[in-house]
């Protein structure tokens, strides 16, 4: 091993800030992709830091683990006809929607080795969302009945996680500038009487996603006890190859 690789390995070793990736607007499909190649790079330690990446999707409703069709209030051909896929996904919850305007936060983080349960790191999701939207004099808070800030009975952020060996993976969808008509096709979170609602709605105005997302980074980082180090995409892609 050259010197420069063995100062590499030190650095990779002894730096435990977690990695913070831009990835803008990105396929469904293609994100999830690299959620599965992340976690499995974060169970082998091929990847030593945890990792955040922050996001927004073209259209796409996604189905978790206790499914969601049945909360379908269109027909699968009248998304089809409108380009909206439907993806089955394994994190928690029901049926969703993704859209741009839409702040998604994928934390691939080892909850094990951060000795921090599944109810508290929801929690500390919420918490970051529930701050965030406090600085645009949003008020939002929790809702027992389900997870994710609300606003009332409309909810304006959700949560959806999973779990691969202790290393956490899905995250959080924050509606910011989000155009909220396709949560009218369906029954959000599987629940009656329950609307979506986003900071634009309250704010009654567009408000600058990029302002948002920085300060919803530095929230999470709060909430999760964390500091970041940025990267680049082709930085994790070197480090999954080993």
């Amino acid at each position: 091993m050259d010197q420069n690789s063995a100062t590499d390995n030190r650095q990779r070793t002894t730096d435990n800030k977690v990695f913070s990736l831009n990835l803008d607007l990105i396929d469904y499909q293609k994100a999830w992709d690299l959620q599965q190649s992340l976690v499995a790079a974060r169970v082998t330690n091929l990847i030593e830091n945890d990792i955040l990446l922050f996001l927004e999707h073209p259209a796409v409703f996604t189905l978790g683990r206790r499914g969601g069709l049945d909360n379908l209030l269109v027909s699968e051909a009248y998304l089809k006809e409108a380009g909206i896929p439907i993806i089955q996904v394994e994190r928690g919850g029901v049926i969703t929607y993704h859209g741009p305007g839409q702040i998604v936060v994928y934390p691939i983080m080892n909850l094990h080795t951060r000795r921090i349960g599944v109810k508290d790191f929801v929690a500390a999701l919420e918490e970051a969302m529930l701050q965030t939207v406090g600085e645009f004099d949003i008020a939002a808070q929790r809702n027992p009945i389900n997870s994710g800030i609300w606003v009332g009975h409309r909810k304006m952020g959700s949560i959806g996680i999973a779990l691969r060996k202790g290393i956490s993976f899905h995250g959080l969808a924050l509606n910011v500038n989000l155009d909220l008509t396709p949560f009218s096709w369906i029954q959000p979170c599987g629940l009656q009487g329950v609307s979506m609602t986003s900071m634009k709605e309250l704010a009654d105005e567009d408000l600058p996603m990029d302002k948002v997302l920085e300060v919803l980074k530095d929230k999470l980082a709060a909430a999760l006890g964390i500091s970041y180090k940025k990267c680049r995409l082709a930085d994790l892609e070197r480090l999954m190859v080993g």
